[in-house]
């Protein structure tokens, strides 16, 4: 049943609305600009500001290499739409097809990798496998332990603190109304839509619900009795000062454990480990990751040794075991869409989401779908936590 609403003084009369979504990171404003393109009323909520959560302020890869199968189909769809952005939300976010780069340190890792490739090839990612003197030709940046990497050409990266806040404004120009600052507190069944209460006494009724609260996502399925076991996390990254140009591409390690890219004004953004809860849903980077984060950098980039990190930060994401999110229809309350939990993954394929989720409400085919993503997938699962394990 959903959670009984926490009654405070309205301060206005409800918002009535087609499609109220909940959370305004990349893939709540996804749904909610493709939603009013397609001629429903949205109410788009965040507790912040629109872009400034996991969505604003993650590491910024735009890669399809890496991720599992079930995913590579909306992979592909997101993969025709960043060249897109500046039409869709009016800045290119700094996006750039620089290629994607998975190191390898082992013959084991390498074997993965020509492993991963055989797999994918249906999708036509283009994987190149490269080692020996070829790799040290083309990518001589490389510390020695590196012998080869699995090669991306289309992949690349961007500037979430661009991207994210940009979806969020380009709904609100499409004509959905933002609602910024307010946590949702709860939401309860008012005959065949919902009721939702929002902090400061604001209240919408809407037919539908889309549930993209990101880390935050568990707490909200379960108040319809959907238990998921997401775990939440705090990733830790870096960014250096100006350097000489080392590397162009993307870059991931084949096990984990570091990832980077350098941008344009020659500041390289790294990541690896993962950081502290702090009260009021806050996060700091992990002692241990900044530790392991500069032992491993040099490890990959020997010029890093000697570079000036300007800046620690830390984001708070949502986690499950299968690194798939969870997307689709709530089992136990009717017009609730979930889409949350894409454990650190979901930046590339967030406009795909986006626009599926628009699709599913409208009751349109959706061939990017799959079961691996379905809610109910956790049927035996003990509520979510806040457990940063």
């Amino acid at each position: 049943m959903p959670r009984p609403i926490r009654r405070q003084a309205l301060v206005t009369k409800p918002i009535v609305t087609d499609v109220a979504v909940i959370g305004a990171g990349l893939i709540g404003a996804g749904a909610a600009l493709a939603l009013r393109r397609a001629g429903f009323q949205v109410v788009l909520v965040d507790r912040d500001v629109a872009g400034a959560k996991a969505s604003g302020v993650n590491f910024g890869g735009v890669r399809r290499q890496g991720r599992g199968l079930a995913q590579l189909p909306l992979a592909q769809r997101a993969h025709r739409i960043w060249p897109r952005l500046r039409e869709l939300i009016g800045t290119d976010g700094e996006y750039v097809r620089s290629g994607h780069l998975k190191v390898a340190r082992t013959t084991a890792d390498l074997d993965a990798l020509r492993a991963y490739k055989e797999r994918t090839a249906a999708f036509d990612l283009g994987l190149e496998i490269i080692e020996g003197r070829e790799f040290r030709r083309r990518f001589p940046a490389f510390g020695p332990d590196i012998i080869g990497g699995s090669f991306c050409p289309e992949d690349g990266q961007a500037n979430p603190r661009l991207v994210a806040p940009a979806y969020g404004h380009a709904a609100a120009r499409a004509g959905a109304r933002l609602l910024q600052g307010g946590r949702v507190l709860g939401a309860s069944a008012l005959g065949e839509r919902f009721l939702i209460d929002i902090e400061g006494g604001t209240q919408v009724v809407a037919d539908y619900v889309v549930n993209a609260a990101g880390s935050w996502g568990g707490e909200v399925a379960a108040w319809f009795g959907d238990r998921v076991p997401l775990v939440v996390k705090f990733p830790t990254m870096a960014v250096t000062e100006p350097l000489p140009p080392l590397v162009s591409v993307s870059i991931g390690v084949e096990g984990g454990g570091f990832y980077g890219r350098q941008v344009a004004r020659g500041n390289v953004v790294m990541g690896g480990g993962f950081g502290d809860a702090l009260p009021d849903d806050r996060s700091r980077p992990g002692r241990p990751a900044m530790d392991a984060l500069a032992r491993n950098a040099p490890q990959v980039l020997p010029a890093l040794a000697r570079a000036h990190i300007i800046r620690f930060w830390s984001g708070r994401e949502g986690y499950f075991a299968d690194k798939n999110p969870a997307v689709g229809f709530s089992p136990h309350a009717p017009r609730l869409l979930h889409a949350f939990g894409f454990s650190g993954a979901g930046f590339q394929i967030s406009p795909a989401v986006g626009e599926m989720l628009a699709e599913m409400i409208r009751g349109l085919p959706c061939p990017e779908y799959t079961n691996a993503f379905a809610v109910d997938r956790f049927a035996t699962a003990p509520p979510a936590t806040g457990d940063t394990a």
